[in-house]
């Protein structure tokens, strides 16, 4: 039996010997465009199959950049002095190479092809390495399973792991200030408030927002608001969000954003029949709502690993552009919790500030602030009061703390005013300071701060 026979059992990898000798001849009849083209689809030597063919297209790329004219002679004795030219199958190889090619134009489509057999050949070996993996079973299933689709993604995107050129970093990153327009106060995701998007410019790729606040100050409100303004594309650009909500239902999250968009109070509702003014607005919140992109995963206790491949695949489906995480004190990651909390949680933000950078979309994760806060005398919340590890503060690029000051009133006075203060507390591209909003009790909603409501606050004292 031959090798490739379907009966021999042994299968040769993918490739195409027709297309790498195409790109080869093209350089040989047109050695300063072809090479050109061939690195601008960033065509590697490592992209051929045949070795021959891998040494030759190395010494042409050095040739190229040492300003060397090519032909088939200049080329033999370029390689006969490197004492490569016997590995390349000698000057007659190199001439039936010249000669096979008829139109040196056509190099970009054999390079093409030459690089999908290369990724033909990529994906079988990642997938037999993932197999042997398995086989042997000295891994945790969910971080092969993790492992392998990090690998297949990198693999979908594959070339942009090459560095760029500085210069060419240097010049995308002038003419990006250039024709920034000095009107436009979004550059990122829109958050859909205009005091927050005055101050941060909106939430941008790579970027880890951390929203920490103790309980019942609205964080998950404030997040899924900015979640429906973004999907929304309220004061920017609409994008698609994922939200993974490890507390609470899809269908109760559902219902919240739809009584908060329709501005009704959800437990007024309950337990008796809409008026007609209530469902008109219901309605209208049905229709807006049902315009946004908005994708929730309400999996209890994922694991950082299993989150991290279910964005994977949201972002590859549906493209989304925000991800919010609602909590991170509630994600396990089984790897490190023999260690302690405080060493899984480290574990966890780092996984989370890791698929901001792969998936290259801002990621908002909300937390908890620990006990301390209350303890102050003044309840402000501090970035030393982030609960479980101070990993959380060192990953993030930003880390807002949200506080109502009149929750810790006391009788009548508590809850009467409605200003709700989100310090910025630390902000990795920016200046921080807070911002105040109106926090909406009724309809867990928040809203911008007008002067004149400051200015009432202030007459009642």
């Amino acid at each position: 039996m031959i090798p490739g026979d379907p009966g021999s059992g042994l299968r040769i990898p993918p490739h195409s010997e027709e297309a790498e000798r195409g790109v080869l001849g093209s350089i040989l009849l047109d050695p300063v465009g072809a090479v050109d083209k061939c690195l601008s689809k960033r065509l590697g030597a490592d992209c051929f199959y045949d070795r021959r063919h891998q040494a030759l297209f190395e010494q042409m790329v050095e040739m190229s950049q040492a300003n060397v004219p090519m032909d088939a002679i200049t080329i033999g004795e370029w390689l006969k002095n490197k004492k490569a030219l016997e590995k390349v199958g000698g000057y007659d190889y190199l001439v039936q190479l010249q000669d096979s090619t008829l139109v040196p134009s056509h190099v970009e489509f054999y390079c093409d092809i030459v690089m999908e057999k290369k990724l033909y050949r990529s994906l079988i070996e990642k997938s037999s390495e993932a197999i042997d993996a398995a086989y042997k079973g000295e891994d945790d299933a969910s971080q092969l399973i993790s492992t392998a689709q990090e690998e297949l993604f990198a693999l979908s995107s594959h070339g942009a792991e090459q560095i760029p050129d500085w210069k060419d970093s240097v010049k995308k990153a002038f003419i990006e200030v250039e024709n920034t327009d000095p009107n436009q106060l979004v550059t990122g995701v829109t958050t859909g408030f205009m005091g927050l998007n005055e101050r941060i410019g909106g939430l941008h790729k790579t970027d880890m927002i951390v929203l920490a606040a103790r309980p019942a100050m609205g964080k998950t409100s404030l997040a899924l608001n900015i979640a429906e303004n973004a999907a929304l594309g309220v004061h920017g650009e609409p994008t698609p969000v994922a939200v993974f909500s490890l507390e609470m239902s899809r269908e109760q999250l559902v219902k919240r954003m739809l009584f908060c968009n329709a501005r009704l109070p959800m437990h007024r509702v309950k337990g008796r029949r809409m008026t007609p003014d209530e469902h008109a607005k219901l309605t209208s919140a049905v229709d807006r709502l049902s315009k946004a992109k908005i994708y929730i995963d309400d999996t209890p206790g994922l694991e950082a690993v299993e989150l991290r491949s279910r964005a994977r695949r949201l972002k590859t489906r549906h493209n989304i552009g925000l991800i919010v995480i609602d909590y991170l004190q509630l994600m396990n990651y089984s790897k490190f919790a023999k260690e302690g909390r405080q060493r899984e949680t480290m574990a966890i933000s780092g996984a989370v500030k890791a698929m901001a950078k792969e998936l290259d979309v801002p990621v908002m994760v909300l937390s908890q602030l620990s006990r301390a806060t209350e303890s102050t005398g003044d309840n402000i919340p501090k970035l030393s009061h982030l609960r479980d590890s101070g990993a959380i503060e060192q990953d993030a690029d930003m880390v807002w703390l949200l506080y109502r000051p009149s929750y810790y009133k006391h009788g009548e006075e508590r809850n009467t005013d409605n200003l709700a203060v989100l310090d910025i507390a630390k902000f990795r591209h920016g200046s921080t300071g807070e911002v105040k909003m109106t926090f909406m009790r009724e309809y867990t909603r928040f809203e911008d701060r007008q002067e004149h409501e400051d200015d009432y606050a202030m007459g009642d004292d």
